[in-house]
Parts: structure tokens; sequence; C-alpha cells
């Protein structure tokens, strides 16, 4: 039945149920975005579904709509995967705010917090469980949990979970749920592993893109400032002083993050941390402040490039270039979302040429080369060092290694052969 046009562009339409279209309207969801609009009915058919979309399209609400729906009318519960604790957070916070109003209550079961909480909002009996793979295998390891009556699994960034090295917690997992079920599984890329997996474990899956496989965000204006190592801190600090607005900086590496953090708060500006080092609380509160505005700058690894959702992100500085390209579409996928204007810098040192080729390759455009503020000297150029050409009168040498050990009699055994150089 065709669309009514005074419907087109909302929810209505979709198959959602009047009830839930009420508690969405309530909750100021009233446009579908493209992911939704063509996800949602066809998991409320109860058909598997293969979702390729860039990070910050709304694919929570996606799998969300459709699993909080057919649990209200059938047995059995939801599982949702997910690969960090901070993105397992805001699942259940969208879920909260929807599924409550319908009676449906969850249980996140992350690492970094406590078992025996976890245990006894398991003896409650939720009705979706949101989990991090490794803590779900804790509790079926400790016998705490059952997945015989899971009815529908959410696999939410799977090649995420995938690039962190979860691939056999997830097997695992999945060979422990009936073969009688609704599988989801979204991703933002589809890399040949997850095409495997979604082989050997969904049942003829509709496949829902609604961007190819590398599209950067929209509305995000892209800069690249080469310069020096060592001339990064006062260029990060001309950025700050230039942006007023929220700022999410990437950095490679937890001490790094942590010795940057240090170096911003030194200057007088409001900043927080989020690596694996920290605790969940700490990465909670530092997430809870950046929401806030209580800190306006926010210091991660790529732990966080897709387990942040805040609103009105102005800028993403890549302070260290990500170690794969693919990761460079998350990072900054963190800005310019849901239809909003976003800024995204990244800094990079002469000898990572081949690095932003890689990039650009990915998005398929070039990233614009800006100069540097005043009183910053210009990189040097790239120095490529040429092997010597060998001289003619140069004899072979070669390398007779040690003798071995003594033998019976006191000598020592002969060399076996010659190793030439």
């Amino acid at each position: 039945m065709p669309i009514n046009q005074n419907q087109a562009g909302t929810f209505y339409g979709l198959g959602i149920a009047p009830q839930l279209l009420d508690i969405l309207q309530k909750q100021r969801f009233t446009v579908p975005t493209p992911i939704q609009q063509k996800a949602i009915p066809v998991a409320l058919e109860g058909k598997d579904l293969i979702g390729i979309a860039q990070t910050g399209t709304g694919k929570t609400l996606a799998f969300a709509v459709p699993m909080l729906q057919r649990l209200a009318g059938v047995k059995g519960r939801g599982l949702i995967l997910l690969p960090t604790r901070e993105l397992a957070l805001q699942v259940d916070e969208v879920l909260v705010k929807i599924g409550r109003l319908l009676g449906l209550y969850t249980a996140v079961l992350i690492g970094g917090a406590s078992m025996n909480n976890q245990i006894a909002a398991l003896r409650r009996n939720p009705h979706i469980i949101v989990a991090t793979p490794g803590r779900l295998i804790d509790h079926l390891d400790q016998r705490t949990i059952s997945l015989d009556n899971v009815r529908i699994l959410i696999l939410d960034e799977a090649d995420r979970m995938l690039d962190m090295g979860f691939a056999p917690q997830i097997k695992k997992i999945l060979n422990r749920v009936p073969r009688d079920r609704q599988t989801m599984l979204f991703s933002a890329t589809m890399p040949p592993a997850i095409s495997s997996l979604a082989a050997e474990y969904l049942r003829l899956p509709l496949r829902v893109e609604v961007a190819p496989a590398g599209t950067a965000a929209e509305r995000v204006d892209h800069e690249l400032f080469i310069v020096e190592k060592n001339d990064k801190p006062r260029l990060l600090e001309k950025v700050l002083e230039q942006y007023r607005g929220t700022v999410l900086v990437f950095s490679r590496t937890k001490h790094g993050a942590r010795k940057l953090t240090r170096s911003v708060k030194a200057k007088g500006t409001n900043a927080a941390e989020i690596h694996a080092n920290r605790t969940l609380n700490q990465r909670k509160e530092a997430l809870q402040g950046f929401k806030t505005g209580r800190y306006r700058v926010l210091i991660a690894t790529d732990i966080a490039a897709r387990g942040i959702d805040v609103t009105g992100i102005e800028l993403v500085v890549n302070y260290d270039l990500p170690d794969r390209a693919e990761d460079y579409v998350h990072r900054i996928g963190r800005t310019g979302r849901a239809g909003r204007p976003g800024k995204a810098i990244s800094f990079a040192t002469p000898d990572q040429q081949k690095d932003v080729r890689d990039i650009e390759r990915l998005v398929r455009f070039e990233l614009r080369r800006a100069p540097l503020p005043g009183g910053l000297p210009p990189p040097r150029p790239e120095v490529k060092f040429e092997p010597r050409p060998p001289r003619p009168e140069e004899r072979k040498k070669f390398y007779e290694p040690p003798r071995g050990p003594r033998g019976r009699h006191g000598r020592r055994r002969p060399p076996r052969k010659f190793y030439y150089v």
C-alpha cells in the first residue's frame, strides 16, 4: 500500500505500532534517517538483516525500534553485542528511554563493572541484554546466564568488534544462541571477514546500504597540516585558540593521550581523557563531563572512535593519524552528525605521505592542505636515502660462526658452513 504523502518522511508508514509511535514522538524522534527508513520495515518482518551505514546515521534506533516491538509480542529475549563499554552504555540509554514505557527492562554486561551487580540484574530476568563479548563470555563460563531463549540477536559495529580481536568470542556466542532466531548485523564497512561471518550465521539476509563503505560524513570540512612531530603541541594550542566549541582530539597511544591531556590542562583548558587505562567510572565521568560542557576538550584513543555519541562536537582533531585508514572515517564521524556541519583537522608528519594517500584513496577525495599558522616553522622536506652501490674493488666478506661446544676429547667441533654477507 503506498505511503500517504502526509506520512512521508516520518516514522508513520514503517509498520511501527501506535503506542511505540507515540513514545518516539514524545522523545522527539520525528524524522527517520535513511538507514532507519530502510531497515525498520525489514526488521519488523522478522527477517535477517545486514545494515551498512557510516557512523552517526542513527543505526541504534534502526534496530532498537524493531527489537522492542517484536519482544512485546513474542516470548524470548533480545541480545545486543557491541565492541566498547561506552557504546554499550549509550545503546542502553536509548533502550531505556523507549522500552521502560513499554514495560521492557535491560541489563548491561560490560567489563570494569561489578559482576555481582550484573548477576543481580540478570536474576530480574531482563528482556534485553546489552553486552560486550568478553564480559558475556565471563558470564557464560560462570553459568550466570543462559542464551537459550534469545530470539533476536544484534551485532552492532561488527567490523570494529572483529578489528579488536573478538572473532573467537563472537563465534562462541553465536554457537550458544538458538538457530531459530532473527539476526541483525550493522557495520560501517564490509570487509571479507564480515561477509564470511554473515554467510555462516545469517539466514538469507537482506542487505540495506545507505552509503558506500568508507564514505565520510557529507557536511564535514577536512583540513590537513603537514607539521614536524615536535611542533604538534604548539599547533594544537593554536587550533584550540581558533575553535572555541567542543573539541575531540584523537591520540594513537594511551601514553600519548595522557601526556597530551596534561599539556592541554597546563594551558588553562578544561580537558579530560578516555583510553583503556582509565577505569569505567573515570571514562563515564569524562564522557558525561564532555556532554554537559564541564570539559571543552576530550582526548581519546581509538577506543572512543565509535563509542562517543555527543551531539554538536564542533571539531575533531587527528593529533596522530590512525593506524588504519578505515579508522579515519570513524573518527571524523563524531562531528557533522545528524546532518549538522562539522570540522576535521589532521596532523601529519612529512614521512606520513603514504598514510595520507591511503586515507584519500578510501574517502575518494583529497584532504585540503593548510598552511601552518604564524610562529611555526615549515616542515623539513622528506629526505630519501639511496643505498650506496657496491664498489667493484670490494671483496666478498664471509662470516664464520663460532665453533660448537667441546667434544668428548676436549676439541671444538668444526663449523658446518660459511655464511656470506
